[in-house]
């Protein structure tokens, strides 16, 4: 359930030049969109390639803009007006797009001023992923019905403990024994009705979102992670019937500015490395195909 807006949503008469930046055609700054050119059904991506190889099986595409890491493609299939963004890596990234989305359809760009009909958006993220669970192998799907979040992020908002799931946080920092140097984790919990229609037969559990690839995901190579059994510990977690399934770079953020500006996020990601037995994927391009396609044929069934 979405937190009422008003929680939220600061009341800001006129937004400044300094904060709501445009460019010179009016588009939004880094994603370099005007409103019309996005649907309310928006895929995010990590590799900007990777919009390539989802807006393919569209009927027609109506915008391509590309600026810096972040791509946009805008058509339809099946009559369904659909996006999909290159996003790149990373927790900060997610922070421009999520926001920029969010101005594109709730603030009037000319009179900048918040528009008086608020518009909720579906962002769908379609990810690579490593598993956590020995179970859990490599070539499968993993929805994440939690997103877990090390980037810190989220603790920059106010009121941001509002979306949290904060008994359960408590739980993971305590059983965990994260320490103190680390940035204080949050846990927040993706949008149902997104799971119902998009991934209820996958395998579903809490996404650990990590701020880098290496370190803080545990991986050693000339530097040594602060926390060197950080892998074994989330794989062990449990809060009633919840675990840590898999490790990725964006879902935390995605699920905690998504909630707090009420729009619906749900990360579906294939499993292309598999961390306890140490196996990698012989064709994740076919397993990420795959997703795709499903995920196509259920947004627009």
């Amino acid at each position: 359930m979405h937190i009422p807006l008003e929680l939220n949503i600061v009341k800001i008469m006129n937004y400044s030049e300094s904060e709501l930046i445009l460019n010179p055609d009016g588009s939004i700054y880094h994603l370099h969109l005007l409103p019309e050119q996005i649907a309310n059904d928006i895929i995010l991506v990590g590799d900007p390639n990777r919009v390539y190889e989802i807006s393919k099986f569209f009927d027609s595409i109506e915008h391509q803009i590309s600026n810096r890491e972040f791509v946009t493609h805008t058509g339809y299939l099946n009559h369904k007006k659909l996006t999909v963004i290159g996003t790149g890596i990373g927790t900060d990234n997610i922070d421009i797009v999520v926001n920029e989305l969010d101005a594109l359809v709730n603030i009037d760009l000319k009179t900048r001023t918040n528009k008086s009909n608020f518009t909720s958006l579906n962002l769908i993220r379609l990810g690579t992923s490593g598993s956590l669970q020995p179970d859990i192998e490599v070539d499968s799907f993993v929805a994440s019905e939690y997103g877990l979040g090390f980037d810190g992020l989220l603790n920059f908002y106010a009121k941001s403990s509002s979306v949290m799931e904060n008994l359960m946080t408590e739980h993971f920092i305590a059983e965990c024994h994260i320490p103190s140097e680390i940035a204080r984790p949050y846990i927040v919990k993706c949008s149902t009705d997104l799971m119902n229609k998009l991934a209820y037969d996958y395998h579903q559990g809490i996404t650990a979102t990590a701020s880098g690839f290496y370190g803080p995901q545990g991986r050693t190579l000339r530097l040594a992670p602060q926390i060197s059994d950080l892998n074994e510990r989330l794989q062990k977690f449990r809060f009633e019937d919840n675990r840590i399934t898999n490790f990725e770079m964006e879902t935390s953020a995605l699920y905690g500015l998504g909630k707090m500006l009420n729009h619906n996020a749900l990360t579906i990601c294939a499993i292309i490395a598999n961390r306890p037995t140490k196996t990698f994927s012989k064709n994740y391009h076919r397993t990420i195909e795959t997703l795709i396609k499903t995920t196509l044929t259920r947004l627009v069934k």
